[in-house]
């Protein structure tokens, strides 16, 4: 992962090509609410912040208005301090970011809400790695819905991942899997995403904002 500072974004921006996928990690608070999001998003668009328009569609992703949907994709995901934002061409990605921390609950959530071989998988993992694992799951069944435009009220147990030796969507309920691109990310030490999108495969540059001085 390389780190850059902001004016320096709109000359990594013109390299986004067909060919690639560009993550943005950056520190984050609530109260900015979607300010850095416009932000990376006029530097690709050649805008400044305050005429970046977003709406949100019918199951709350946020999108460009017209005519900037058309020639730019996104979608972002923030965890306590940290935001991600994965920015295409002519694909639409789906990204989640999930702090690491104690979930003692973690099987009880994956036997209720995720696929059963999911949840079997999981509890076949060391005890010691099973919160991480569910971290890799959770973060990469949310970055499908994303992708796919319908968010958790589609339902997590109608799709199943497997994350060893790589992610790979086995199954999504009303689609084919075989379409779909799952890429496990390593933010930092602290954190766990997931980014995916349906299409072809392409080289995934990530980079870390630095904030200002």
């Amino acid at each position: 992962m390389r780190t850059t500072l902001g004016h320096d974004v709109a000359g990594i921006a013109a390299g986004l090509s067909m060919d690639t996928i560009h993550v943005w990690l950056l520190n984050y608070r609530r109260e900015q609410r979607r300010a850095p999001l416009r932000a990376l998003l006029g530097a690709y668009l050649g805008l400044l912040p305050d005429d970046v328009v977003l709406v949100d569609d019918e199951y709350g992703r946020p999108e460009l208005t017209e005519p900037w949907n058309r020639f730019l994709q996104f979608n972002w995901s923030h965890s306590v301090d940290k935001a991600i934002i994965v920015v295409a061409h002519g694909v639409t990605p789906g990204i989640d970011i999930e702090r690491i921390r104690p979930r003692p609950r973690a099987m009880q959530l994956a036997e209720r809400f995720f696929h059963r071989e999911e949840a079997a998988a999981l509890a076949a993992v060391d005890e010691s790695q099973r919160e991480r694992t569910f971290l890799e799951l959770w973060t990469g069944k949310e970055a499908v819905l994303k992708a796919l435009g319908r968010g958790l009220a589609f339902g997590l147990n109608r799709l199943r991942l497997t994350m060893e030796p790589v992610p790979h969507l086995h199954w999504l309920d009303g689609d084919d899997a075989s379409q779909w691109q799952l890429h496990r990310l390593d933010p930092d030490t602290d954190h766990v995403a997931s980014v995916a999108w349906r299409g072809s495969s392409r080289s995934i540059d990530m980079w870390t904002l630095a904030d200002r001085d």
